[in-house]
């Protein structure tokens, strides 16, 4: 009697064929699937804070609040964040919440840049207003900075370094990636004094761009730290 392939199998069609090439983007079926994310919501005992926060990274603006829910949007949507109001003592029952993600749940949401000059001009406004990444790491795929709303949860603001996703995903089956699969610590600072210097954007998505002269990065598994994680 044979086995039914189970999905980990070569017979899956949306498998490559083995593990040292990357699959066809092209060629993947067709599914029915969402057309896009809508919103999220959060249960939160700082809804103001959230919503100031939001404010300033998003340009949120409230479209609808009461005393136990608040709606904010910053584009066509009607709302992308829905704030679930907890009484602020609430927050002392859990002092670690925050801090959950680090270790078992969901780890981050990431959002797109068409640009790397969009996203250090991000990063130069909201630096403006004290809110800074935790984390600027160039990962080889993207150039990722990541902040962390009041609540801890955690957004990656990110740039494709690879002009396609197929590139990304050849990428993934290159000695590059294997040799350093999480990337190289990078200064957006540098980055960003080098884009106002007329250095080509693309130069900048490279690997070791980042790296101020007279410094060392941390790469690699160095990268993650209790604060990076």
């Amino acid at each position: 009697m044979s086995a039914t392939p189970s999905p980990l199998q070569p017979s899956d069609p949306d498998r490559p064929d083995t593990e040292d090439s990357a699959p066809d983007l092209g060629q993947l079926p067709d599914r029915l699937v969402p057309d896009f994310i809508a919103h999220w919501v959060v249960k939160t005992a700082r809804s103001a804070g959230m919503i100031d926060w939001y404010g300033h990274v998003f340009g949120a603006r409230v479209v609808h609040e009461d005393d136990q829910i608040a709606f904010l949007t910053w584009d066509h949507e009607s709302h992308r964040l829905a704030l679930v109001k907890l009484p602020p003592p609430v927050r002392l029952a859990f002092p670690l919440s925050r801090w959950r993600r680090k270790t078992y749940g969901i780890d981050h949401l990431a959002f797109t840049f068409t640009s790397v000059e969009k996203l250090l001009l991000t990063y130069e406004r909201l630096k403006k207003v004290g809110i800074s990444p935790v984390w600027s790491i160039n990962h080889g795929p993207t150039t990722s900075l990541y902040y962390e709303d009041p609540e801890g949860i955690r957004l990656e603001f990110q740039t494709e370094n690879f002009p396609t996703a197929q590139g990304t995903a050849e990428y993934f089956t290159s000695p590059d990636f294997a040799e350093n699969p999480i990337g190289t610590d990078i200064d957006p600072d540098y980055l960003l004094e080098q884009l106002r210097a007329g250095v080509e954007q693309e130069q900048l998505l490279k690997r070791g761009a980042g790296t101020r002269p007279g410094t060392t990065p941390r790469s690699n598994k160095r990268a993650i730290t209790w604060k990076t994680l």
